[in-house]
């Protein structure tokens, strides 16, 4: 056995270092749904210009990425990709939806929207924080 850091990883790398983490995660709690999840954000033209997205895995959204740009900020547009996202979430009938922010980015939003912070680490990246937060839906 060996150990390598590969200098330029691509997804073969990513999906075999899955493979081993999945068959465990597996094996612990029996398998699970795992699906991607995009709710994309089209401008007038129809380029896709934010969105949500996530993974549907052990009964939770992960919501990954949350992206609207700037010029439709404070429209409404953020609290309804989370509100699908949701609706998603119980149609799969997820237990909740968790996520993570930065203190430059968008807490006080989330928290709006019912969610919890669960965890910090301080200093990621220096002189600034990260948020985990949660929200039960079920």
């Amino acid at each position: 056995m060996t150990i390598e850091v590969v200098a330029a990883p691509g997804e073969a790398e990513r999906l075999a270092i899955l493979a081993t983490l999945t068959a465990h995660n597996d094996a612990a709690v029996g398998p699970t749904e795992r699906r991607q999840v995009a709710i994309v954000l089209r401008n007038g033209d129809g380029a896709i210009v934010g969105g949500l997205w996530g993974m549907i895995a052990f009964g939770w959204l992960f919501v990954q990425y949350l992206a609207v740009p700037p010029e439709m900020q404070g429209q409404g547009r953020g609290r309804d990709l989370m509100l699908q996202g949701e609706a998603l979430a119980r149609e799969a009938n997820c237990v909740g939806v968790w996520l993570d922010t930065f203190s430059f980015q968008a807490r006080g939003f989330y928290e709006k929207l019912g969610f919890v912070q669960f965890g910090t680490i301080p200093d990621y990246p220096p002189g600034h924080s990260r948020f985990f937060l949660s929200k039960r839906i079920d």
